[in-house]
């Protein structure tokens, strides 16, 4: 796993916006380092809309709002310091199955990331508890490789 290889895990919340931020404050000007932004995109669930079109709006919006944060994110890492091409993207669909985590750390073995950026959604224990934090299971899971979780 090569460390200048970093993988950042993003789902368009302020959260991740800070994680963008802070690897871009302390990687802008490092030479050598490439950066992934990735998203895992999840259809809304169909039965929460009355029709197709209502469902297909959702996703379109959620696509906008997504594909604007993933420019931003880019343009925040360039304006730090990295140079464009040491930046891309990447979007995978992921169903139910495996989970969201288990989604990142098979793209982080797959791509050889040796660094795991990832924003906390800041839950109580409890919370977390009832449903689960990414992060968490990131941190617990993650093999050959630093994660940093930024608040």
């Amino acid at each position: 796993m090569d460390f200048k290889n970093i993988l950042i895990s993003v789902d368009a919340s302020d959260n991740a916006r800070r994680a963008v931020d802070y690897a871009a404050e302390l990687l802008g000007r490092a030479p050598g380092v490439r950066v992934t932004l990735l998203y895992i995109e999840r259809a809304p669930g169909r039965d929460r809309f009355d029709t197709e079109e209502a469902w297909l709006n959702q996703c379109k919006l959620e696509h906008d709002r997504v594909f604007d944060f993933l420019a931003d994110a880019r343009a925040r890492l360039v304006a730090a310091g990295m140079p464009e091409e040491a930046v891309s993207e990447r979007t995978v669909l992921c169903s139910a199955e495996p989970s969201i985590a288990q989604t990142i750390l098979d793209v982080q073995q797959e791509g050889g990331f040796g660094t795991l950026v990832v924003g906390r959604r800041g839950l109580t224990k409890s919370e977390e508890f009832l449903f689960g934090s990414v992060s968490t299971k990131l941190v617990h899971n993650a093999k050959n490789c630093a994660v940093w979780v930024v608040q």
